[in-house]
């Protein structure tokens, strides 16, 4: 398998892809971007106000996003972007008909997720809004390619896990 130059960890909100992808591109060297800078002001304040996205919402989000992967690709600076990534619709759009991108989906249960959002401090996402997260999920299937990690552990745990899983190393494929 050829090692992927853009990665996209995926997940619901609370899951760790944004600690996890941070970690990532920190121990590989690789450029480094949190999927919520990508979203409207509009669409912020929306779920700010504890109402769910819609998919003509979340469409100019994702368009933003594999823009950026694009940019990525075609620049060579290879590059982790996290991304809830919640449907199978969204995952091609952002990867498919583009060699070298991979998918981690990040996964674990409803409960524990809860647990973790509401220790956090300071983001906008409104804990009442998972539900409607865990609803909008269409978990993988096998001929999505994409490697599902559950989350347990911590998250340097998790990093190693892609690592491996990936075959990659630290400083692989440097800017």
């Amino acid at each position: 398998m050829t090692p992927p130059k853009v990665i996209i960890v995926a997940g619901v909100a609370g899951s760790g892809k944004t600690t996890v992808g941070a970690i990532l591109a920190e121990r590989l060297g690789w450029d480094y971007a949190e999927a919520d800078v990508f979203h409207t002001e509009a669409a912020i304040e929306k779920m700010r106000s504890g109402r769910p996205l819609t998919d003509a919402d979340r469409l100019p989000w994702l368009r933003a996003i594999a823009a950026w992967i694009d940019d990525r690709l075609a620049t060579g600076r290879p590059g982790v972007v996290s991304c809830s990534a919640l449907k199978r619709r969204y995952r091609e759009l952002l990867a498919d008909g583009r060699p070298g991108v991979r998918t981690v989906m990040l996964d674990g249960d409803r409960d524990t997720i809860a647990a973790r959002m509401r220790s956090r401090e300071g983001h906008f996402f409104d804990v009442a809004l998972l539900d409607s997260q865990f609803a909008a999920l269409e978990r993988p299937t096998p001929d999505e390619n994409v490697l599902v990690l559950p989350v347990t552990g911590t998250p340097e745990e998790t990093v190693d896990r892609i690592l491996t899983a990936l075959d990659l190393a630290p400083g692989h494929l440097r800017a």
